[in-house]
């Protein structure tokens, strides 16, 4: 059996933190940073900004040196009154302090942990570790800071799939598409989800931090890249293929196609991915709200989801959290 570790529900007026786990905040992102605290407010939370969250703070590329993340990670962990934790951005430090975590703090009080890109590393150690349900979703400022953009409609679906997935016990079922999903092997599949950048996930499977292999048994695999090419995409699958993951696995989803540009003499993303998944007969939708180009729909580790590739559709079968 593999362990589930569901977070407590939030609730109206709970306090949450926005933590800078990785990069920090830039000047010119400040705009988008009030944008994303006004959303989650206006989502019913107390928001509490971590002292790493502070314009121009840098070390190297990140918001600290990396024990410095992790000890405000760490302390966040333990405040019973931070009842979840939002990543501020993303980045390139997290595989720095995986091994600083206190994993035990989680197991003790779990809380929601959302956020993507570099995020995902954090994501998948805990659910690797403790079983976690992390939320890959989106960043307080790239995500909640450009839902206004969206348009009024797109926005209030967001909220209303956010809000029932944090705050409701029950499945939030079928997830809104903004009507761009593409098909690109068709089929139907049930099974946890699990994913993240595929970088992170394949770096992340060569350290102590992995998934157990049968981890993958049924899963569905999502995924999704930015700054890279086809060919780069191509090699990181093969890494999945070679550990046996891709054997595993009843379904996938790729995240938004426009973040990855195509090798020069090569094929597409499309036919990219299908080569590397040869004769496996699995559902392949593509094209989904899950990347670089938020916002975000949030997709919960573990949680099991049905996909139907012909009709285009992702449903959440379970709930993220558990009652308090």
């Amino acid at each position: 059996m593999v362990r589930m570790l569901r977070p407590r529900a939030l609730q109206q007026g709970d306090t949450v933190a926005v933590a800078a786990l990785s990069g920090g905040l830039d000047a010119d992102e400040e705009a988008l940073f009030r944008r994303g605290i006004a959303e989650l407010e206006g989502l019913g939370f107390v928001v509490q900004i971590s002292p790493l969250v502070e314009i121009g703070r840098h070390w190297w590329w990140g918001a600290a040196q990396p024990a410095e993340l992790a000890g405000e990670f760490n302390r966040l962990l333990h405040d019973p009154e931070v009842r979840a934790i939002f990543a501020l951005s993303g980045g390139r430090m997290t595989l720095g302090y995986l091994d600083l975590i206190d994993y035990a703090a989680v197991e003790a009080d779990p809380k929601p942990v959302i956020g993507f890109s570099d995020i995902d590393a954090v994501l998948l150690a805990l659910h690797s570790r403790t079983g976690l349900v992390g939320v890959h979703g989106d960043l307080v400022t790239f995500g909640y800071g450009e839902w206004q953009e969206a348009g009024a409609d797109r926005r209030q679906e967001l909220a209303d799939v956010s809000t029932r997935l944090l705050t409701s016990t029950s499945p939030v079922g079928m997830l809104p598409s903004d009507g761009e999903w593409e098909r690109w092997h068709g089929g139907r599949a049930v099974g946890p989800l699990l994913g993240g950048l595929l970088n992170r996930l394949v770096r992340l499977q060569a350290t102590p931090f992995a998934l157990p292999p049968e981890r993958f048994d049924g899963a569905i695999l999502f995924w999704e890249e930015v700054g890279t090419a086809t060919s780069a995409v191509w090699n990181d699958l093969h890494v999945l293929r070679h550990a046996g993951i891709l054997d595993r696995i009843a379904g996938m989803l790729v995240g938004p196609v426009a973040d990855i540009e195509v090798t020069e003499g090569g094929p597409g993303l499309r036919e990219i991915v299908l080569d590397v998944l040869g004769d496996r007969d699995i559902p392949v939708l593509a094209n989904l709200e899950i990347g670089h180009t938020p916002p975000n729909l949030p997709l919960p580790l573990g949680v099991r989801a049905q996909l139907d590739a012909d009709a285009a559709t992702l449903s959440l079968l379970e709930s993220a959290v558990v009652e308090r």
